[in-house]
């Protein structure tokens, strides 16, 4: 777990300026330390700069080579951002051939995978990464992310050197790379923000590697490769069936992940998804004789303004206490002011070097900074309702009519606080639209599937593509800043592939929304939680939270420098400001609604102000 960046010219001698190069590494480095403060590594070769950061069990300060092995004809490097889940079961195939390979030590064993099996070896890993192998024998590197990327890799090319990193400012440290916003940039952040297009780094000229992608560049130039996707075929299961393999997977993806040298706790905020984890979790543990430390999220003074609404019908505290009462978990509850909610708004655009889900994600990264200090590993319930349908707009009719991406179809709440001559120039509906439809064509639809079963695959497609990736992009960069690491058991591909292909009918029984991931769940948990109303992620209802968002907004646009002013028409976001709060009209899935909107705002002029 940590970060990893560096960068290849198939022509250049890097030794032949080595002390230049090296600086440049460490600059490089230096800018993901978050991802990994407690040590790192450095490698320099004729056309090859590696670096990483690690976030390891004990501090380790000298600085060491990557992780690498020596054959006849050349060594092999490898950097590892990520985690094996399936690690103990490869370790065993491993040793049978002959390696030399601890049974915790994730590089080393898909090092080994590597020499042994070839580029097939991605075949056999279950877990989360983004690694590089530089393959000393044939002078090549290997970038891969996993199937569902939830590990970040971005890439670019700069006079004709490659440069890759974990995350864009591990780009943007290389002292050839600047970062450029244009056009489409600003297409993006306004128009689709904060989810971005697949592949895109937004910024001019960067691009991400695509989860179940790997790159391969050499001399003769830089090749995509797909070693996985999502595909569609017939479900042949029954329901009791269907049950039983849905347990099953969601079983084994949690105890493969309660593996871990680092402290280990789950995040319970009360609802299904975080709760059957945890739930697994503390039984798994409880018959080792170990407590499951948990924490749940609160706002300060959250029951005194919480209002009750279609996507927050009910608050999470009462379903938390049952089930760390149920299961005797070692709880914590962790709180978060306005003051603290503010504080971390700016600091989610370092993390994530893009304007993000506003307070949804600084709240998310107070509550890791509460967290890391005593664990470095959390579970998490992300995913679930992407996969298992759980979002009103898998169930809502104008939902499954639209032809737009259902968590933004008010493209008026996006274009309202703009400039007309911004709004004509960036030409934001037509932008969005273009996104949704090469999204749906890509959709792996069974032959002769139509109607609303068709549009529900695309509905599900969608967001696994798009939503899906912002929340785990949230999740990735808001815990490692912090120093910690989040896993996502909901998320292994096997479970994903399963539940893609599983009929409508059985996923909702009798209209029960996430009803196939509660039957489950069944025996795990009592029944009132297993079958509560979906309540997402909780954001504050405090109205001093949105003044004070408000205030700073109006204080930019009456400043002389704030770049946000090219965009933002004042009258309007005036008359905005004056107006009462819509929370049942969100600007971006169930969350962002007119204080996020706000808070977006704010950060897209910091943004602005650091890259433009």
């Amino acid at each position: 777990m940590g970060g990893i960046t560096g960068f290849y010219h198939p022509k250049e001698d890097f030794t032949k300026n080595r002390e230049y190069y090296q600086s440049v590494l460490f600059q490089m480095n230096k800018a993901l330390k978050r991802r990994g403060p407690d040590s790192e590594g450095l490698f320099l070769s004729s056309n090859i700069g590696l670096a990483e950061v690690r976030l390891c069990k004990n501090s380790q300060s000298a600085i060491s080579e990557p992780i690498h092995v020596s054959t006849g004809s050349g060594d092999i490097f490898i950097l590892l951002d990520g985690e094996i889940y399936n690690r103990q079961e490869l370790h065993r195939k491993l040793v049978f051939l002959g390696a030399d390979c601890e049974p915790t030590n994730d590089a080393k064993q898909i090092l080994y995978a590597y020499l042994y099996y070839g580029t097939d070896f991605i075949q056999l890993l279950n877990g989360v990464f983004s690694f590089a192998i530089w393959d000393g024998r044939s002078w090549e590197l290997l970038l891969y992310r996993d199937r569902l990327g939830v590990k970040p890799l971005f890439y670019t090319l700069v006079n004709d050197t490659f440069l890759f990193a974990s995350e864009m400012k591990g780009l943007f440290a290389h002292p050839d790379c600047s970062p450029v916003i244009d056009q489409t940039s600003l297409k993006e952040v306004f128009g689709l923000g904060p989810a971005k297009t697949p592949g895109f780094g937004v910024f001019a000229n960067v691009k991400e590697i695509l989860p179940g992608h790997f790159l391969r560049c050499s001399h003769q130039g830089i090749q995509d490769n797909r070693y996985w996707e999502l595909t569609s075929h017939p479900h042949e299961e029954s329901m009791e069936q269907t049950v039983w393999h849905t347990r099953f997977l969601i079983e084994d993806s949690v105890k493969m992940q309660l593996s871990s040298e680092l402290p280990l706790c789950s995040l319970l905020s009360g609802g299904i998804d975080s709760s059957l984890v945890t739930a697994i979790a503390a039984k798994e543990l409880g018959t080792r004789k170990e407590a499951l430390s948990t924490y749940s999220f609160e706002f300060v003074d959250h029951e005194r303004y919480f209002q009750s609404n279609a996507f927050q019908p009910s608050l999470d505290r009462p379903w938390v206490d049952r089930v760390k009462e149920f299961w005797h978990t070692s709880h914590q509850y962790l709180f978060c002011s306005n003051d603290q909610l503010l504080s971390h708004l700016f600091a989610c655009v370092d993390a994530r070097d893009l304007p993000c889900m506003a307070d949804i994600e600084s709240s998310l990264m107070h509550f890791c900074s509460e967290i890391s200090p005593n664990h470095k590993v959390a579970l998490t319930g992300e995913c679930a309702d992407e996969i298992f349908g759980g979002y009103p707009w898998f169930h809502k009719t104008d939902c499954l009519k639209a032809s737009s991406f259902p968590w933004s179809m008010d493209m008026s709440a996006r274009e309202m606080l703009l400039k007309d001559d911004v709004v004509e120039s960036l030409q934001l509906t037509e932008y969005s639209q273009t996104a949704y439809q090469t999204t749906i064509d890509q959709t792996p639809v069974l032959p002769g599937e139509t109607g609303i079963a068709k549009r529900r695959r695309e509905i599900a497609y969608l967001n696994l593509r798009w939503f899906m990736v912002t929340l785990l992009d949230r999740m990735d960069r808001t815990s490692m800043y912090q120093g910690m690491t989040a896993r996502v058991p909901l998320a292994d591909y096997r479970i994903l592939s399963y539940i893609f292909n599983v009929p409508w009918e059985l996923k909702c029984p009798d209209g029960v929304v996430k009803g196939l991931l509660r039957k489950a769940g069944e025996g795990y948990l009592p029944n009132d939680v297993l079958y509560r109303p979906k309540c997402p992620y909780p954001k504050t209802y405090d109205p001093a939270y949105e003044q004070a968002l408000s205030s700073m907004l109006l204080e930019e646009l009456h400043s002389e420098h704030a770049p946000i002013k090219d965009y933002l028409d004042l009258h309007k976001v005036e008359l905005f400001l004056q107006s009462p709060t819509n929370y049942n009209r969100p600007f971006y899935g169930q969350l962002m609604a007119g204080p996020q909107t706000i808070a977006y705002m704010l950060q897209i002029n910091y943004w602005l102000k650091q890259y433009q």
